[in-house]
């Protein structure tokens, strides 16, 4: 059994579709073919059930992946350990999010203390950071919500705060809280169904009696300050997101808790590098000290 082989059968059985996994590792569909029919010479059994050029992992398939995949992480892990003590000022940490609001600030302050390591960031849905994070592929994950799941580590580093966003102008503009059910005839604008800060807010609004009703659903959470300020319609935006350049007052919201929490995340069997351990200490660091949101009493405006 060769190290190529595990390779090509552990892409192949993620993807289970031979011209994809061919094109993704970079060969050919014959070449490929032939190294998975080695390996199930090699092992007596068939991994995968065909139907034609369909192909579908069995049960014996199934139970193969988990060995295969944790001997490939454990050597990828010796490698990543390796490259650490032989360079432990350079390397890249590998970095997925769900939204990267914070990011900038955190890879800014980082970068003063690790000026030679480099970041490899991926925007990812919930589900596909799961994934990657039990397959250990990336340093960490900071999410919201929070993930729970095999072999994951979760440490909560902020309860940001969901506040109303309106344009200046607005007749909520020179109030500094507002009541949900003060909101029912607005229109508002916000991300897509599936989202957390979405899902929470529709939740919440329904248990205040309504729907919202929306005239933008997208998946670009930072564009939706600049609709608010165009006037197109009012949206619940995290405190972590406020734009201070644009021209919209932000409300809290009275009687009704709406936080998100987001989270650092990581595999609890892979490779720290010290590089990496520094990077988890900048972001905590920078949510200890992050200013909390303003009192009902205090203004919330953000405008030039």
């Amino acid at each position: 059994m060769e190290l190529l082989q595990l390779q090509y059968f552990v892409t192949v059985a993620r993807m289970e579709h031979v011209t994809e996994a061919a094109r993704c590792l970079h060969v050919t569909q014959s070449s490929l073919s032939k190294t998975i029919h080695r390996l199930e010479e090699d092992l007596g059994v068939h991994l995968f059930d065909r139907a034609g050029r369909n192909l579908r992992l069995n049960e014996v398939g199934r139970r193969f992946l988990r060995r295969a995949e944790r001997a490939l992480f454990e050597l990828e892990q010796g490698k990543q350990e390796i490259s650490d003590w032989s360079s432990p000022e350079h390397g890249t940490i590998e970095l997925a999010v769900t939204n990267a609001s914070t990011l900038p600030d955190i890879l800014r302050e980082f970068k003063k203390k690790r000026p030679s390591t480099q970041f490899h960031v991926q925007m990812l849905t919930t589900q596909e950071m799961v994934t990657l994070l039990q397959r250990g592929e990336v340093d960490y994950g900071l999410s919201s919500p929070p993930i729970q799941g095999e072999g994951i580590e979760c440490e909560i580093l902020f309860a940001d705060p969901i506040l109303v966003a309106v344009p200046m102008g607005h007749w909520l503009a020179e109030r500094h809280s507002v009541s949900l059910t003060d909101l029912k005839e607005e229109t508002f604008v916000g991300v897509k169904r599936g989202y957390h800060t979405r899902d929470l807010v529709d939740s919440v609004c329904q248990s205040a009696g309504f729907v919202p009703k929306y005239v933008y659903e997208g998946n670009e959470p930072t564009r939706l300050s600049a609709l608010v300020e165009a006037g197109i319609g009012i949206g619940f935006i995290p405190s972590t997101a406020v734009n201070s350049r644009e021209r919209i007052h932000y409300l809290q919201v009275e009687q009704h808790e709406l936080v998100r929490e987001i989270a650092l995340l990581w595999h609890r069997g892979r490779y720290i590098s010290q590089a990496a351990r520094e990077f988890r200490e900048v972001a905590v660091e920078y949510f200890r000290q992050r200013p909390p949101v303003c009192k009902a009493d205090d203004k919330l405006s953000m405008h030039n």
